[in-house]
């Protein structure tokens, strides 16, 4: 069922796009109200066109699927909420580049500590 809403979900939500961007535009009206234009910047204007129609019931069924998906994916809950405690302590520590290596252990309080030698400087 979560699967069939978000692949519907992407669907509505690729019609609604298409049918935005197929629209004229109404940046022009309210460019030229500024300059004398004969009709109101945002008065009345003629009956819905079938694309606004179409615009508003694609903007609904958006909204309706979205609320469903949130209201779907609280009820099941998180995916940490499955893994057992054990199961999470027993994975190794790893950063990007792989995995984390382990300090050498600290010696003894009898044992003297070697300093580093440097590297030698590579000359050409």
């Amino acid at each position: 069922m979560f699967t069939f809403l978000v692949i519907l979900h992407l669907i509505v939500c690729l019609f609604l796009i298409f049918v935005i961007l197929i629209q004229s535009s109404k940046g022009a009206e309210m460019g030229a109200a500024f300059g004398g234009s004969s009709q109101t910047l945002f008065g009345s204007r003629g009956a819905a066109t079938v694309l606004s129609k179409i615009t508003t019931v694609a903007a609904i069924a958006f909204m309706l699927t979205s609320l469903t998906l949130a209201i779907i994916s609280t009820k099941r809950g998180s995916v940490m909420s499955s893994v057992p405690a054990g199961k999470a302590a027993e994975k190794p520590v790893t950063d990007a580049t792989g995995p984390l290596q382990e300090k050498p252990a600290a010696p003894a309080q009898g044992e003297a500590q070697q300093p580093e030698t440097p590297a030698a400087p590579v000359t050409k």
